[in-house]
């Protein structure tokens, strides 16, 4: 395994170990707290990652970054940002892995099935599709039935997530031009 697949692993599990932590924080200014948290802005750089690892080692090591981001994301959100005594907290950790899971290993099937198309579609089609699955299942699974209006969190957390997809198709561009993996 070279470098490149240790660094996106680690990555990976700091992206979740971040997002589950600032996805506990709405954005107060210009009346975005109930439709924005700080977490829409950190969490689709999982879809980079995931797309640059599908890119360079196919679905089966993508696939494997995944797993081990999940892993290490958990274990750090489990010791770090989960407050065992607040049920809010472990439906975060909860909606988080599952979402996470599902929506990253759609993200790798998907990227995997364009990955002859043009440079661009592969990665913004799995993404857009992933970050929908994640954020409904997230904030569903997250916030359902707490009193926190979930849904317009959702719609706010997906706006950003769609905007964030298409900025990152210029980072994506340049690192599949400039990695070399050994």
């Amino acid at each position: 395994m070279s470098r490149l697949f240790f660094i996106l692993s680690f990555l990976m599990g700091v992206i979740v170990l971040l997002s589950n932590y600032l996805v506990q924080y709405p954005i107060n200014y210009f009346n975005l707290s109930s439709i924005l948290t700080y977490g829409a802005f950190s969490y689709p750089i999982a879809f980079l990652i995931t797309d640059i690892a599908n890119r360079f080692y196919g679905k089966l090591l993508a696939r494997k970054i995944v797993y081990i981001g999940f892993t290490i994301g958990i274990i750090f959100t489990l010791l770090f940002s989960t407050n065992f005594a607040d049920l809010i907290s472990i439906r975060i950790a909860i909606g988080s892995g599952t979402a996470f899971l599902v929506a990253q290993l759609l993200d790798v099937k998907i990227f995997d099935k364009l990955r002859k198309k043009k440079w661009y579609i592969a990665p913004l089609t799995s993404s857009l599709i992933g970050s929908t699955v994640d954020t409904f299942l997230f904030f569903s699974i997250s916030f359902y039935s707490t009193g926190i209006p979930w849904f317009t969190l959702s719609l706010g957390d997906l706006s950003v997530k769609i905007f964030v997809a298409l900025a990152m198709l210029v980072p994506f561009r340049i690192l599949i031009r400039t990695i070399k993996v050994v």
